[in-house]
């Protein structure tokens, strides 16, 4: 299958040139699908996307008339496709629903542990000569309440790891999953969750059900001074009310990968612009707000298990054969 590779990065290449044997013509672009690009995928049977490429009613209209009939998320996330549209004009949409969870789980441990112990201003003061530890107090882990919003595939990896540090870990989720129930992990509802729990941690998928789940209502149910953490989706997060909820001290400490206007800022290099964003710069400002550009997934299993299932998802629909991670509109 002839199939464009939008948003191409050099891990990407490699990562797919890496997996062989599929015997699927790939196009690398460097620039993402929107309705500019879409007219480059004329003649392609299929398109492989990321998580900020837009795939919207227009864009699939474009890409259905240039002969395309499979878009190919190379994520697990598929909020910027319009699963509707896309069945409407014949185009089957396919994802990778996992591919390294342990990756995601373990960056946002990261991000909790740097936060906590400030390791990023430590980081900076050493290498400016400054040895003092004024300001950068932390706290023991091990007794600590920590909430987990989502209970999946990372999610439940991240209840192992918080568990492993002696943390009363509490979970909220539509459904329950049996593994975080033997491991130990209470289910509550929401607002239990979010006011009883020093740490709180995003682990949900991007539906209209979620957009915003933190806002400011959520903030004034939190502990003083609660840790928040996102590695899940930008828009799970109302960044104006966390902003308020850091001015006033109701949050004590933010580490996002994620920002629900990230498609216009993250994965470029940007060091040499002026950001445009007044509210992610206003973010920039806090010392207790630490962000990565969407990198948890970065590792080497997490790629090369993204490119082998994106490929396998393609010689599955060639062949006309059932696809596992075929994804549909409810």
């Amino acid at each position: 299958m002839r199939c464009v590779v939008f948003g191409t990065k050099p891990y990407d290449k490699v990562s797919f040139d890496a997996v062989a044997g599929h015997g699927h013509q790939l196009v690398y672009q460097m620039p993402g699908l929107t309705e500019a690009t879409a007219p480059l995928a004329a003649g392609f049977e299929a398109v492989c996307i990321f998580v900020n490429d837009r795939a919207d009613r227009m864009v699939l209209k474009i890409l259905a008339a240039g002969g395309t009939k499979v878009v190919a998320l190379r994520c697990a996330g598929f909020n910027n496709v319009d699963l509707v549209a896309a069945a409407e004009v014949g185009i089957t949409v396919v994802r990778v629903s996992a591919y390294s969870p342990h990756a995601i789980a373990e960056h946002a441990v990261g991000l909790l542990l740097m936060l906590n112990r400030r390791l990023h201003r430590a980081y900076n003061r050493v290498r400016e000569g400054n040895f003092a530890l004024d300001g950068l107090l932390g706290f023991d882990l091990f007794g600590k309440s920590v909430g987990v919003i989502g209970t999946g595939k990372i999610g439940i990896i991240f209840c192992r790891i918080m568990v492993g540090f002696g943390c009363k870990v509490l979970a909220y989720d539509v459904t329950e999953n049996p593994e975080a129930v033997t491991l130990g992990v209470t289910y509550v509802s929401l607002t239990e969750l979010l006011a009883s729990s020093d740490i709180v941690s995003l682990h949900a998928p991007l539906l209209p059900a979620t957009r915003h789940l933190v806002n400011a209502a959520a903030i004034s149910v939190m502990r003083p001074g609660v840790m928040l953490i996102n590695t899940s989706r930008g828009a799970l997060v109302d960044t104006v009310a966390v902003i308020e909820g850091l001015k006033s001290g109701a949050i004590g400490a933010v580490g996002l990968d994620v920002y629900e206007e990230e498609a216009e800022l993250f994965f470029e290099d940007l060091s040499s612009t002026v950001i445009q964003d007044d509210v992610f710069s206003r973010l920039l400002t806090f010392p207790n707000v630490v962000i990565t550009g969407h990198q948890a997934f970065l590792t080497k299993e997490a790629l090369a298990a993204i490119a082998d299932t994106t490929l396998k998802n393609l010689t599955h629909l060639e062949r006309h054969e059932p696809c596992p991670n075929q994804v549909r509109a409810n």
